[in-house]
């Protein structure tokens, strides 16, 4: 008599909407943010990046031209984020170093639709600002939250580096904006934002605004205001700044942004909190 098989036949259950979107590493069981805590050193390092990005893409354009230090950027950005992407869980200098280059790039993109395109920054400011209302507004439709403390899936994670890479363009459009064209300068501008960037946080102190609002609205300031000082510091007296020169200014932000990240990859102070893998926070 041929034996039996007494081993009992499982069977697989259809995957879960959340599963199809998680990360074959550590997949969203894990329940760790791929992004950091929004800490006092989270906007720190924003603030720099931001104005490093702004200096080192114009030094770039004026070194190598527009299009060639695009295409440089481009490159730049897109193999950290493939790094990024493939990364299993949050790793400051990866996270860091792609921000920096989300900054290159997205101060690039919103330059080359001024100077390159010739669109004015008026018209190319509300163009972001609707392209960066709909990259929100599919996240939430496909993932009901915009929280940073859920970036556990593939797709949250597109939807945020899109949002990400919008709001850069848009912060650098609208800093030129006042700038430039309303002919605010470049200082003046710097202390326009510092002021701008508190509303939020007065807003969610005081007026009960949602602490993912609250996080955007920042976030989105962060750029024209590290920007403006950079810009301040890097152009010429004749430009109403000190003439540092924008590779000096590079250079000079990237020191402390290197001190920085360095002290939150050892220190694990940013580390994101675990939560749930179904939290809709926002």
């Amino acid at each position: 008599m041929a034996e039996t098989d007494s081993r009992t036949t499982t069977h697989r259950q259809p995957m879960t909407a959340p599963e199809r979107g998680a990360y074959r590493p550590g997949g969203v069981g894990a329940g760790l943010s791929k992004v950091p805590e929004a800490t006092a050193w989270f906007w720190i390092v924003k603030i720099l990046t931001t104005g490093m990005g702004e200096t080192a893409s114009d030094f770039l354009a004026r070194t190598l031209g527009p299009i060639p230090a695009g295409c440089l950027g481009l490159a730049g950005l897109t193999a950290l984020l493939v790094l990024q992407f493939r990364a299993a869980r949050y790793r400051p200098w990866l996270y860091w170093s792609a921000i920096v280059m989300v900054s290159v790039f997205g101060t690039m993109a919103a330059d080359v639709v001024h100077v390159v395109v010739g669109i004015p920054y008026t018209v190319s400011a509300v163009g972001f600002t609707l392209a960066l209302a709909a990259v929100l507004a599919l996240w939430y439709a496909f993932e009901r939250t915009l929280s940073i403390h859920s970036i556990h899936t593939t797709r949250r994670e597109f939807f945020y580096w899109a949002t990400v890479l919008t709001a850069f363009a848009l912060g650098t459009a609208v800093g030129d904006l006042t700038a430039g064209t309303l002919h605010l300068g470049y200082l003046p501008s710097g202390f326009l934002f510092a002021a701008l960037i508190v509303l939020p946080v007065l807003g969610r102190r005081f007026l009960g605004l949602n602490a993912v609002a609250a996080f955007w609205a920042a976030y989105i300031l962060t750029r024209p205001l590290g920007a403006s000082f950079a810009d301040w510091m890097g152009v010429p007296a004749a430009r109403d700044g000190l003439g540092w020169g924008t590779g000096l200014v590079s250079l000079a932000l990237l020191v402390p942004i290197a001190t920085l990240v360095g002290y939150l990859q050892v220190s694990r102070a940013d580390r994101p909190q675990q939560v749930h893998p179904t939290a809709l926070a926002g």
